[in-house]
């Protein structure tokens, strides 16, 4: 089985958690905002497309990203055509690993069991006039 799903906007990579000492002394680590807003995005993205009657995977999953980066607005006009066409690509942050951790760990528990089930993973990054993440996930 295979679950198709598109994330719109800017790719957003997995921020580290704070951590930060209270008034009383202790210690709490938090999720920082703008990682909870994409994970919560991801999931949305992901539910709108999951079969009725879906629960979480238990056995082998492969994930392929594709990761679309805005161009630049400085880019001149044939940067940009160059862009478009990936003989120019991405080398900037995020990085692939931490586009595709948001992304995992934002499914854990609702479209696979835990994240350590995806045995197989391939991302790429091109840039486009319409940033955005497609990712295929198929069910082995």
């Amino acid at each position: 089985m295979q679950i198709s799903f598109t994330i719109p906007g800017a790719p957003k990579g997995k921020a580290r958690a704070r951590t930060v000492r209270g008034k009383n002394g202790g210690v709490h680590s938090f999720t920082p905002e703008d990682t909870v807003n994409y994970e919560n995005l991801v999931k949305m993205c992901f539910n709108e497309r999951k079969p009725g009657g879906w629960v979480p995977y238990e056995g082998i999953v492969k994930m392929t990203t594709v990761i679309y980066f805005p161009i630049p607005k400085s880019a001149s006009k044939k940067k940009r055509e160059q862009m478009l066409v990936g003989e120019i690509r991405p080398l900037v942050k995020p990085d692939c690993s931490n586009v595709v951790k948001s992304i995992e760990d934002a499914l854990n528990g609702i479209a696979y069991r835990d994240d350590s089930q995806i045995v197989y993973s391939t991302q790429t990054k091109y840039y486009s006039e319409t940033p955005e993440v497609r990712v295929v996930m198929e069910f082995l």
